[in-house]
């Protein structure tokens, strides 16, 4: 049993992940590892607010606490989520607003991320609705907040904290995950306890999950009110030098393709048959179709999807393709969401960062 309890206890391998930053952990998947349905667990992006990875969570003190705008204030082990509540399964991607940051143009400031600051997995644990019938929300909530375990190092920085509206709270699909694909929550990705806000950016995903508040006021954070926002238009875009002055909390995440294969560098031969491959996803209805183009987007191709596992996860897609003469190629790819949304042809700039859907390319050589 100690045995078991030391591996719950400890972060799994390291991988080869790309190490933005150490301080906070920013650590990013690289895109050979999302050619299967599910990301890994121990390839699986890292994004931390704390300046250093935790390291361990002692499970026999450790509770959920739930409080608040309620009538019966609840104090759970993580035992008590396993045992008394119905446990449900669901498969979305977890993916940072930041994620391809790297690209806009002119720089952002903040981790310099590819496209890897996501990552797909099936997560296991509890409705965060039952757990608040179980608390018994009263009249007049209009938010719930949620908090960290772990405090800031530096006592000058916010606590991580973010909300949700309480109607989407207790939409029945929000939840607290306690197993990532299969297994107990890794350390770095928020063991023990997570919440996951499936179709939503996972800013609000909050890690090692220790504080559930319902309000009767909205939840006034640096996290909400400063952090993760973007302006307040339909393309989500500003000019770098006069900034928008309306901005809203980044929340759904837009249609959005990449290539997986080939990679950037990678060099293809004339007249051999190549699979061109990658994911899409979006926030809200699942993808419809995919296209990819060879000719810098004078024709497209429906490429072949992969096994629809819910409309919150990603797709992978798939293309063959056959360059028939040696040369610089352009090669695109764009989603179609089931709303019939699909990504833009020019991305607006933003001052985060944030909300990244434009038709991605990526420019080859054949040999």
């Amino acid at each position: 049993m100690k045995a078991e309890m030391e591996t719950l206890f400890r972060s799994p391998r390291e991988t080869d992940l790309i190490v933005h930053t150490e301080r906070p952990p920013q650590m990013e998947t690289p895109l050979r590892h999302f050619q299967s349905d599910l990301t890994p667990n121990d390839a699986f992006f890292v994004r931390w607010h704390v300046a250093e990875l935790p390291g361990a969570v002692d499970l026999q003190s450790f509770r959920l606490q739930v409080g608040g705008h309620v009538g019966r204030p609840l104090s759970l082990s993580l035992d008590d989520l396993r045992s008394k509540f119905e446990p449900v399964s669901l498969v979305a991607l977890a993916q940072c607003a930041g994620n391809s940051r790297r690209f806009f143009e002119p720089t952002v400031a903040g981790a310099q991320w590819g496209h890897g600051a996501m990552g797909n997995a099936r997560w296991t644990g509890v409705r965060l609705k039952d757990v608040l019938d179980a608390a018994g929300v009263r009249p007049g909530a209009v938010q719930v907040g949620f908090g960290e375990l772990f405090p800031p190092v530096d006592p000058e920085t916010p606590r991580f904290e973010k909300s949700l509206a309480i109607d989407h709270a207790r939409d029945g699909e929000v939840m607290l995950a306690y197993e990532m694909n299969g297994e107990p929550l890794p350390m770095r990705n928020g063991f023990p306890l997570r919440l996951v806000v499936p179709g939503w950016y996972a800013t609000y995903w909050v890690k090692a999950l220790s504080s559930i508040t319902v309000l009767d006021q909205p939840l006034k954070t640096f996290w909400m009110d400063q952090e993760y926002r973007i302006p307040d238009n339909p393309t989500s875009g500003e000019d770098p030098r006069q900034l928008a002055a309306a901005t809203v909390p980044v929340s759904v995440m837009p249609v959005h393709a990449i290539f997986v294969r080939p990679q950037p560098g990678e060099e293809l031969t004339s007249g051999e048959v190549y699979e061109l491959a990658g994911v899409a996803s979006d926030g809200s209805c699942g993808i419809r179709n995919v296209e990819v183009s060879t000719d810098g987007g004078i024709t497209w191709k429906v490429a072949t999807l992969g096994p629809d596992l819910g409309k919150y996860s990603w797709r992978r897609w798939r293309a063959d393709w056959t360059p028939a003469s040696k040369g610089q190629y352009r090669l695109m790819v764009r989603a179609t969401n089931s709303n019939g949304q699909t990504q833009v042809k020019e991305q607006a700039w933003n001052r985060g960062g944030y909300h990244r859907n434009v038709i991605e390319h990526l420019d080859i050589t054949v040999i």
